[in-house]
């Protein structure tokens, strides 16, 4: 799913403050490390929480840490660099699943309310990204402001998708197996949507949404024991698969340079509006 709109040109800004596109093309690509990144964002925060004994508090920080140092090393950039835009992603799934965690398990918040809270926050964000740039598509990426909303409204969807993820668990109570279709479902569902015209800004974010979901539940699959309907691999391993995984899909992204925005399309969306 493609996330280009017609209104995708920057408002007025002097052309030393634009920048080459700081994200990559919506491609199979982007879907597989973006459910790659929400898998590892489940399974390595559970276990250096859980296994290592880290705790909450401790883990958060750390995570924190090592997010703010990426974020710097992005924004410092004037183009897309995969290695250091996934590893913002990892960073960020992890930070973002903490912050619902850190809610439920910490201050003992309601997941329906953190669902809520998340979600009124993500339509905040939308809106004032909006209001403020007219464009929410990421093929527009081309000022710091614009970067600076996008990854807000990422790590927001990471903390809602969490959140909403884990209240439908709840409320069904389906197994590590079962609870992968429903996000699954979902997202196809979004994709057939586009398909027939929908938009196509609103059905990325939405899938992007999903993604959380549906990659923290194959880290639960993978991770969980046979008897709970899981494979057996533990945090450990399955954090080590996934992030093997993203690695060698960077890797050949960086190679390939499959994931580049078109060099047009990137002409086009840093010209400013007349």
């Amino acid at each position: 799913m493609s996330a280009t709109t017609t209104a995708s040109r920057p408002t007025a800004t002097a052309a030393s403050a634009l920048l080459l596109n700081k994200v990559p093309e919506v491609t199979i690509f982007f879907w597989l490390i973006k459910i790659l990144c929400t898998t590892v964002g489940e399974s390595l925060a559970d276990y250096l929480n859980t296994t290592l004994g880290f705790g909450l508090t401790t883990t958060t920080i750390v995570f924190s840490a090592a997010l703010a140092v990426a974020l710097v090393a992005q924004f410092r950039l004037r183009r897309y660099v995969p290695v250091v835009y996934w590893t913002v992603v990892v960073l960020i799934s992890v930070v973002g699943t903490l912050l619902t965690d850190n809610l439920t398990d910490g201050l003992g918040v309601p997941l329906w309310l953190s669902t809520s809270v998340f979600t009124g926050l993500l339509v905040a964000v939308f809106g004032t990204w909006y209001a403020r740039e007219h464009t929410l598509s990421i093929h527009s990426i081309v000022t710091v402001p614009r970067e600076a909303f996008y990854w807000l409204t990422v790590l927001v969807t990471f903390a809602l998708g969490t959140a909403a993820g884990d209240w439908t668990l709840d409320l069904t109570g389906w197994g590590p197996g079962p609870s992968v279709l429903l996000p699954a479902g979902l997202i196809a569902l979004t994709a057939l949507a586009w398909r027939l015209g929908a938009g196509p800004v609103l059905c990325f974010w939405v899938a992007y949404i999903l993604t959380r979901p549906l990659g923290a539940n194959l880290g639960d699959y993978f991770g969980s024991d046979p008897s709970e309907g899981g494979i057996g691999l533990g945090t450990m391993w399955t954090s080590l698969l996934f992030l093997g995984a993203i690695l060698a899909t960077v890797i050949y992204l960086s190679v390939t340079r499959r994931d580049q925005i078109p060099a047009e399309t990137a002409d086009e969306a840093r010209l400013p509006v007349a």
